[in-house]
């Protein structure tokens, strides 16, 4: 099966979003996603872009994405944060995933970056024994830590 991966485009996020929207399906969160397409538009595309994104296409249908940001470690200095990697499930296989990440990796060195992070759920066997595979680390003694817009709201209001 042929395919190409490409930066993506401002008109590619209409799809972009749908897989997101897999994914959340996928890891049991279906209503968690609260950014629309719009969102992904103006913070990708507008002046000062968060984020940069390669697609996966299959007859030149969007089957994947590489979702990824600039972040700096303060061990490591300059970084990449690998957001999501999504194929979708009936193309899993292909070696879609394995493109894209690719493309992610050779980015990244490119830049110069010391390390690429990303996170996978302790459940998902798959995606840790594809990233094992090749290479990558799974830090399995480190948890991830976030603080929700409403805990943002709520620390504040404590200050």
């Amino acid at each position: 099966m042929g395919f190409t991966i490409r930066k993506a485009k401002k008109e590619d996020m209409a799809a972009v979003f749908q897989l997101i929207k897999e994914l959340a399906i996928y890891e049991k969160e279906p209503d968690a996603v609260q950014i629309t397409i719009t969102d992904l538009e103006n913070d990708g595309f507008g002046l000062s872009p968060q984020f940069e994104c390669f697609v996966g296409e299959i007859d030149s249908k969007i089957e994947g994405i590489a979702l990824f940001y600039n972040r700096y470690s303060t061990w490591k200095g300059r970084a990449l944060h690998l957001e999501d990697l999504i194929v979708r499930e009936d193309k899993r296989g292909t070696g879609l995933g394995t493109a894209l990440l690719n493309e992610v990796i050779k980015y990244g060195h490119q830049l110069g970056v010391k390390r690429i992070n990303w996170e996978v759920l302790d459940w998902n066997e798959p995606a840790i024994s594809f990233y094992e595979k090749k290479g990558a680390k799974v830090m399995r003694d480190w948890d991830v830590v976030q603080l929700s817009e409403q805990g943002i709201k709520d620390y504040i209001s404590k200050l």
